[in-house]
């Protein structure tokens, strides 16, 4: 079996492109909807504290156990326990699969964009049966191309990485030259919205919320990285290089036209104000780059999605066919079940339409418990003497970001999140009983078994009767 192993600049372009994907294309409106220039510093300054210590979290678990694979998976079970584990890998595994679709539906809207017209509506909205049929040849175009090795399929999102980033370097540069203080400085404190200033930080921070998702990336792939040193290195490096093209993009364009002007932009709002610093091609160039963005997320979170049911079949958590790799050693089963999965819910995108946007941000809900074991587990060792002063500061700050994430994201989905983790449970059973022996659940599993099948009944009189 030919071994796949990941080099630090491929980790980091992982790790980067599961990041920077369409959101920072409309960043610029989405900020300047809800906040002034004071408010955007401030969320970002609280957001990137929160997101540079879940980071260092990954760099910090990475050398206290390098024996540790699969990261989001690996770190849950070794922390709290076999269930715990497989519910962080099962809830992580439905975020990336279903929520990947998004890519896919947003790269043919924006192709639709330029191609469609009133007469002929070729992609509409990512939804059309031409956009099904072009999301579907990419979708097994990566299968294919992730098949051939992981490897592989990493040295192509570097490059995809580089490619998208170029449009984004370029947007940055235009937009220091045309920056304008005075345009900055009218109204800081967003005094038009008739909001506290404390209430948009709040409403800026759940617009970051959800833009740094992909931090694990390489935590995730650490089984195949070169050097299990450089997983930690890659995702600071990573969240450092995201964080700082995000703060960028968001505060230079309100130097460029005012908060009104910027909030009635049409997304991607990025096109829109490059349009305005350039004329036309700039707007293409930034269409183009939305495209290639959302593609190379794409290659990132297949190949995230097809590691974990590896990961976590080889410790029994998923049923043991999941544990099959191809002779280049890629995960081939976990791959199909993804490709398949994915295939359904774009299926599911062209006959339902906006229909199933419910279900994508129920699932991208999901990711947000694991971003808080993350910490809690670090906090653990470090509590058991195994980590030093600052670590425990780091592993503070970092549990205390993700119980604020769930805050933020809503009671409501976490509670509907529950009917996707039910029928988890049922596979978790069905791969311990694989393993034979004695391989009951604990007293404390058998508790938490017990609450999540008696929340499904809240949670699906939630689904059926939604406010």
């Amino acid at each position: 079996m030919k071994e796949n192993r990941i080099g630090l600049w491929s980790l980091t372009a992982l790790v980067f492109s599961s990041m920077v994907g369409a959101g920072i294309f409309s960043l610029p409106q989405n900020m300047a909807e809800v906040a002034g220039a004071r408010a955007v510093l401030i969320g970002w300054a609280i957001t990137g504290v929160g997101i540079l210590a879940l980071a260092t979290c990954f760099l910090y678990l990475s050398r206290l156990r390098p024996d540790l694979d699969g990261g989001i998976y690996s770190y849950a079970r070794a922390g709290f326990g076999d269930l715990v584990g497989f519910f962080s890998a099962w809830g992580y595994w439905l975020c990336a699969t279903i929520g990947v679709v998004g890519y896919l539906v947003i790269a043919f809207a924006a192709l639709g964009s330029v191609v469609d017209t009133p007469e002929r509506v070729w992609f509409g909205e990512g939804n059309t049966l031409w956009a099904f049929l072009g999301e579907s040849c990419i979708l097994w175009a990566v299968h294919l191309l992730v098949a051939r090795g992981v490897q592989q399929a990493a040295l192509f999102n570097l490059v995809a990485t580089l490619a998208k980033s170029l449009p984004l370097l370029l947007f940055v540069l235009f937009a220091c030259y045309y920056f304008d203080p005075l345009t900055f400085a009218q109204d800081p404190a967003g005094s038009t919205l008739a909001v506290p200033v404390s209430e948009q930080v709040r409403n800026t921070m759940l617009i970051t919320l959800w833009v740094f998702t992909g931090i694990e990336g390489a935590a995730v792939l650490s089984a195949r990285a070169r050097n299990k040193r450089d997983v930690g290195t890659a995702t600071v490096l990573g969240v450092v290089l995201a964080l700082l093209l995000y703060v960028l993009i968001s505060v230079l364009s309100l130097g460029i036209l005012s908060r009104p002007e910027l909030a009635a932009l049409p997304n991607p709002s990025m096109a829109g104000l490059m349009a305005n610093m350039t004329g036309s091609w700039g707007k293409g160039l930034l269409s183009l780059g939305l495209i290639v963005s959302v593609l190379a997320s794409y290659v990132s979170w297949t190949l995230f999605s097809a590691e974990v049911p590896f990961s976590a079949a080889r410790h029994g958590a998923f049923p043991a066919i999941f544990r099959r790799q191809n002779k280049r050693g890629t995960p081939i089963a976990s791959l199909w079940l993804t490709s398949v999965t994915v295939q359904g819910c774009l299926l599911l995108v062209w006959l339902l339409g906006k229909g199933y946007t419910s279900l994508l941000l129920i699932s991208t809900s999901m990711i947000l418990v694991p971003y808080l074991l993350i910490g809690l587990f670090l906090l653990k060792l470090c509590l058991r003497g195994e980590g030093r002063l600052q670590m425990i500061a780091v592993a503070v700050l970092a549990s205390g970001y993700g119980f604020w994430l769930l805050y933020a994201a809503g009671v409501e989905y976490l509670l509907l999140s529950l009917l996707l983790y039910g029928p988890g449970l049922l596979l978790f059973l069905y791969s311990r009983r694989q393993l034979g022996g004695d391989q009951r659940l604990s007293g404390r599993e058998r508790w938490l078994a017990g609450i999540t099948l008696l929340a499904l009944l809240p949670a699906l009189w939630s689904f059926t009767h939604p406010l």
